[in-house]
């Protein structure tokens, strides 16, 4: 049962897309298609929601923007902070530079250097961490001494309603979805992608796709409740947080079928596929969806009309390519 669950109203999505509308893309959609992808995959109907062309180079950029908007004129003059391994400093950076507030923000020490040159770029001071716990702390003294609000990575009413923006324009984009796969991290992607595209295509199976190596979502759906992670083994930085949280599991439970995991040599395979055919320069976390319908979920959905959400690209040109590279070895 899920009456009990959280859940997003349509219009408040719908309110929210027009609110950032001029300060983000409506990111396009492509179909994937080549000779790569016919030789593993055969005539697929596979469409992709391009979000790595979001402003910040991922989704991120919609639920931070959608939290920065939210703060009273009080909230804004004190700033805001956040903590994150790359992709939401970025996007935190960015939606306080748009809306005219200050950000001290803590990375994590493991943070891939292009992104934390992004978060800098967009006028953001940065504060290192040496790992999540700590972060976590720093991130608590901030809100304590300087009385910055908190912009969550994932969790909260305004991360998932930015988010449910990509599922609104995806479903909108491309009618007729048989399954929708998107990549499940702490699962703010995941919450607002389910719930939008399940209101405007109800016959539209969400499948949530996870790194081996940080399976905490999928281990939420088992236990009936939000776990922890106590260690992650994964390429996937963006898609490996130490826990599950209420809101976003709970709107992932309410509106995925299931979650589905995936290796990290999977994931370089489609990073490869993807620069192959589609021309794209993804993070592993933006090809994790191809890696679930290359791999586990092949067979099951062949056939059908499949939209993966291609998430991310923010990663240095070093670390591509030596991904690139474990990916070619593996087709």
């Amino acid at each position: 049962m899920t009456t009990h669950l959280p859940d997003l109203d349509l219009e408040d999505i719908r309110a929210t897309a027009r609110a950032n509308a001029d300060d983000l893309l409506k990111t396009p959609v492509a179909p994937l298609h080549g000779p790569t992808v016919h030789r593993l995959l055969g005539d697929a109907d596979v469409w992709m929601k391009l979000e790595l062309f979001q402003r910040t180079g991922s989704f991120k950029a919609r639920g931070a923007l959608t939290a920065v908007r939210r703060l009273t004129p009080e909230q804004r003059s004190r700033g805001i902070t956040a903590v994150s391994a790359g992709n939401h400093a970025v996007a935190a950076a960015f939606a306080a530079a748009q809306a005219g507030v200050s950000a001290k923000i803590v990375v994590l020490a493991s943070a891939n250097p292009a992104r934390m040159a992004m978060a800098r770029s967009y006028g953001a001071e940065l504060l290192v961490a040496p790992d999540g716990p700590t972060g976590f702390a720093m991130v608590d003294a901030l809100v304590r001494d300087e009385q910055r609000s908190f912009i969550h990575p994932f969790e909260g009413e305004s991360a998932s309603l930015g988010t449910a923006t990509v599922g609104l324009e995806f479903a909108q984009q491309v009618p007729g979805m048989d399954v929708v796969l998107v990549a499940v991290g702490g699962g703010g992607l995941a919450s607002g992608v389910s719930a939008a595209v399940r209101k405007l295509q109800p016959q539209c199976r969400v499948i949530g796709i996870e790194p081996e190596g940080n399976d905490v979502m999928r281990r939420s759906f088992e236990a009936g409740a939000p776990q922890r992670q106590d260690r992650s083994n994964t390429i996937a930085d963006s898609l490996a947080p130490p826990m599950t949280t209420p809101t976003a599991y709970g709107l992932c439970r309410r509106h995925m079928e299931r979650i589905v995991t995936v290796s990290d040599d999977a994931m370089c395979r489609a990073m490869a596929v993807m620069f192959r055919d589609a021309k794209l320069a993804v993070e592993p976390a933006g090809a994790a969806a191809l890696a679930a319908l290359l791999g586990p979920l092949r067979d099951e959905l062949r056939g059908q009309r499949v939209g993966l959400v291609v998430c991310g690209a923010n990663i240095d040109a070093a670390t591509f390519s030596q991904q690139l590279a474990r990916g070619e070895a593996l087709l």
